[in-house]
């Protein structure tokens, strides 16, 4: 009770990403469904195409957990712990928001889902999607709720893991682990081919790239403060060394997924163009990336309130508001000057192992 009152009385634009949430559910759990409609359809290949749709709820799961670091209701605030809502209560809340947002996008898939096949009449574009949803085929439905299930508890968990109490880590600390795992999926693209193998080795390098992002963003602080800066090189330096452990995983995704978008093109003017899940492989490519670039923006919020009281002092201290707005700039202009280059090497690297 206490989460959905949380929820009701948060302010629009947290309510506003709590919906994005539910959008981004009710996007993988229709693509789930599809999957599984496809798989009563045409058995023989349905195992790759499901491990196709697992990507979509991966970045959905990520953006869910993302969202949950930013809730107001989830940070401790002074006498919270006197009415009983202590660390531990906060991650409970935090998950129990989390699980609402995703149940209902999993409710809106399938109320979608069965509509679009004809199943529920009465509503505009009833059965427009029938035979692409395959109508003529019966509906699983202890599968379908599976999969539908597989969204909320795979978010819930991850919202627990990762909330709760730890001591942080340096931000190098991952970067050897994710050059070796982006090297490994390099390698298994090339050895495995297409398919389930392109799967494989593309999954590789976006978890070695979540791990290495937050190195990454460090060391670009490091190069916005190298040779002789200035005060303002070295507040966006700092403030980006600061930020790398919030900013960095979902920038690696980002240039995974940036990555991908550049290999698929290179493989259709070359004649390979990929279609894991059939027409709707093209929704599904834009809801990854539309998950990433949210994850990316809303960690950026979450750095921004916890930079809240260093922004304070710093205009008491009478710096000008153009300051800070230039420090931000120069951030992220330093994060797109080593992004977009590592995203179009990765690229080449993979399109290359791909068509070898």
């Amino acid at each position: 009770m206490l989460a959905l009152r949380l929820a009701r009385g948060s302010r629009p634009l947290v309510q506003l990403r709590r919906l994005l949430v539910a959008a981004a559910s009710a996007g993988s759990g229709f693509l789930l469904l599809y999957v599984l409609e496809a798989a009563v359809a045409r058995p023989a290949g349905s195992f790759p195409r499901l491990l196709w749709a697992l990507v979509p709820l991966a970045v959905t799961v990520h953006l869910a957990v993302a969202v949950a670091r930013t809730d107001p209701a989830t940070r401790p605030r002074a006498g919270l712990d006197a009415a009983g809502l202590g660390p531990v209560r906060l991650v409970l809340v935090a998950v129990i928001s989390t699980a609402i947002a995703c149940t209902l996008g999993s409710a809106l898939a399938l109320a979608a889902f069965l509509h679009l096949r004809g199943d529920l009449a009465g509503l505009p574009f009833d059965g427009a999607g029938a035979r692409l949803l395959h109508a003529d085929q019966p509906l699983p439905v202890a599968a379908a709720l599976t999969l539908l299930a597989l969204i909320p508890l795979t978010a819930s968990a991850a919202t627990a893991l990762t909330l709760r109490p730890r001591s942080p880590m340096a931000p190098q600390t991952g970067l050897p682990w994710g050059i070796a795992l982006t090297a490994c999926g390099l390698a298994a693209s090339a050895y495995a081919g297409g398919g389930t193998g392109m799967l494989a080795g593309w999954s590789l390098i976006a978890v070695g790239l979540a791990l290495a992002g937050p190195g990454l963003a460090y060391a670009c602080g490091s190069l916005v403060q190298a040779v002789r800066p200035g005060a303002l090189r070295l507040l966006a330096g700092r403030a980006l060394q600061e930020e790398a452990p919030r900013l960095g995983p979902p920038l690696g995704v980002l240039c995974a997924v940036g990555a991908g978008a550049l290999t698929a093109l290179a493989l259709r003017d070359r004649g390979g163009m990929l279609v894991p899940l059939g027409p709707l492989t093209g929704p599904a490519a834009t809801l990854v990336a539309v998950c990433a670039i949210a994850t990316l923006l809303t960690s950026a919020v979450e750095a921004r309130q916890t930079r809240a009281a260093g922004r304070e002092a710093l205009t008491d201290l009478g710096a000008p508001p153009k300051v800070l707005r230039t420090a931000a700039g120069l951030r992220a202009s330093a994060l797109v000057a080593v992004c977009v280059p590592l995203s179009w090497g990765v690229a080449q690297l993979t399109s290359l192992a791909l068509t070898r």
